[in-house]
Parts: structure tokens; sequence; C-alpha cells
């Protein structure tokens, strides 16, 4: 049976249904959920009965998996799985997941594990949209910048009020990486153009820190558009897939002090290229322990 597939909104986001995650893949079903994530780039199912190995043997399906993280420990007893616990961090900031490095994941896969009664949403941005909404006059200028990513983060949060997220965050930062990416990456599937920047960009080449600041807000302000956002609200039992080539995500902190856990597997992508056909350059850190890069045909 082919997967059934249903708009969550008008820019992204759809509903996958009549999956067997239990079955073998099925290369035609593998197909047409990579086709559903070109199209709608977040893409959920409900319903799912999947532990850490299952939940990593299904992003297998589009290809070879990176570690937890470059700098973060994996969940114990596993290699692939990154715990995005309330216990230890709150990723309420914008971002496209570790854009640091040279290669970053080609999508990202979270599975529910322990729901908040309420708040904790997932908010999943279509970068493609928001390219397309600028004028002309910013499009022509966004697809000449480039961008340097770092992990030396300055998210908006608050500083760590317990051991265990101290430690998450010295973790975090403990060896550097930064990367120059262009501002508009072409995205080797579909040949869309999206905006690539997120909490992790730092500043913009060439220009003046005020300068870049500034720019970086007005091409995030595009990106962070309502209608260009899915809210997803999580319970038990949900897996949701997003393209991270061409997504930003956000994990609302609106739910107190409960707990919530999602399960973060993420699959190795592509050396991101611009308008102009350049690729992207290491400028600090060696990531090759933490992901294969993908070589994507021309």
């Amino acid at each position: 049976m082919s997967p059934t597939i249903r708009k969550l909104t008008g820019r992204i986001g759809a509903l996958v249904g009549s999956v067997d995650f239990a079955a073998l893949p099925d290369p035609s079903t593998v197909t047409a959920l990579r086709r559903a994530l070109n199209e709608h780039k977040a893409i959920v199912f409900e319903d799912v009965r999947l532990d850490n190995a299952a939940q990593e043997r299904v992003a297998g399906w589009f290809g070879d998996l990176t570690t937890a993280h470059p700098n973060v420990p994996a969940a114990d007893g596993t290699t692939n799985v990154l715990a995005v616990d309330s216990e230890t961090s709150k990723a309420n900031e914008w971002h496209t997941d570790v854009t640091f490095v040279l290669n970053p994941p080609q999508l990202t896969t979270l599975r529910s594990v322990v729901t908040a009664p309420y708040g904790g949403e997932t908010l999943v941005a279509n970068a493609a949209t928001a390219y397309r909404d600028l004028p002309e006059p910013l499009r022509l200028l966004a697809d000449s910048l480039r961008v340097v990513h770092t992990n030396q983060y300055d998210y908006a949060r608050p500083s760590a009020t317990t051991a265990q997220r101290a430690e998450y965050d010295r973790a975090f930062v403990a060896t550097p990486y930064e990367t120059e990416h262009p501002l508009v990456r072409v995205h080797p599937l579909t040949g869309e153009r999206g905006l690539f920047i997120g909490g992790f960009a730092k500043r913009i080449v060439g220009l003046p820190s005020a300068d870049s600041a500034e720019l970086l807000r007005l091409f995030q302000s595009y990106v962070t558009r309502p209608e260009n956002i899915l809210r997803w609200t999580w319970a038990p039992g949900q897996l949701l897939i997003f393209d991270n080539r061409i997504t930003q995500h956000y994990g609302v902190d609106n739910y107190d002090d409960h707990p919530r856990r999602l399960n973060r597997v993420t699959v190795a992508g592509d050396v991101p290229v611009g308008v102009d056909g350049r690729r992207s350059e290491q400028l600090v850190g060696d990531a090759s322990h933490y992901s294969k890069v993908l070589e994507v045909a021309a």
C-alpha cells in the first residue's frame, strides 16, 4: 500500500500514514517518503511504535547516519541517538541542526519519548518560501553573501541552573567549529533556493558586525513569518522528519518544569552549494568523526 499524505498547512508539513516501519524498507515507499519531504519539507507519523534501534533503522532508509553530535555524547547504549531532553537543554532558538560543520545533516528525525501535558511544541519553518518572499533586490543581495556558522553560539537562553545543563553546555562548545556557508543554499535534489541561516549563523563575511547582525535579523524575519511555519504539538508515539537542508526549527519552552524528551537521529548530508556553485568551507575544527560526506550527483 502506498503511503497516504495529507497536507497540514499551505506551505509546510504533511501527515503521512500507511507506512509499516516494522517491515523491510520497500524502495517505492522510501521514494514516496523522499518525494513528500521534497515537497512538504516536514512529514509527521502518528501511532508509531519505535525504540531507539528502530528509529535508527528508519532514519537509515534515507542514508548513512551521523553520530549523535560532534561534541555531545549519545544517549546511553547508542551511537546515533541524541536525547533532546528538558533536563539538559531547551533549544528555544531558531536553528538548523549542526550547521557549524562542513556537511550538516540532510534530514533530522525526532521521536516523542516523554511529552509534556501542555506546550513543548516543535516549530518547523520553510526556508524556501522565505527566500521566495524576499523582494528581488534582497534576493539578489542574499545570493551573493556568505555566512560563518559556529557552535560557539549566543543562544538567548538563561544560564544553566543545574549541573546537568551546565555539563551539556560545556560539552556543546568543548571543541570549536566554524564553517563558511552560502547564505542561500541550493537544494541538491529539487534545485530550490533557501535561506541557510539560523541560530548558529554568527556573521556575514566581509561586513562590519553591526551591519551583519542587522542583515541576518532581516533575512531571519522572512523565515519565521507565521505562514511559513508548521507548529507541531507532540503526543506519545509520534515521529517527525524534516529536511534539514531547507528548514529551521524551534523547540518552544512553554511547558514549565514538566519533563519533555525527544530522541533525535540525523542522516549524513552533502556539502552546501551556493547560487554561484561555490561550496562551503570548514574554517575551524574537523567533524569527520561525526559524519560522512554525502556525495550528490550534479
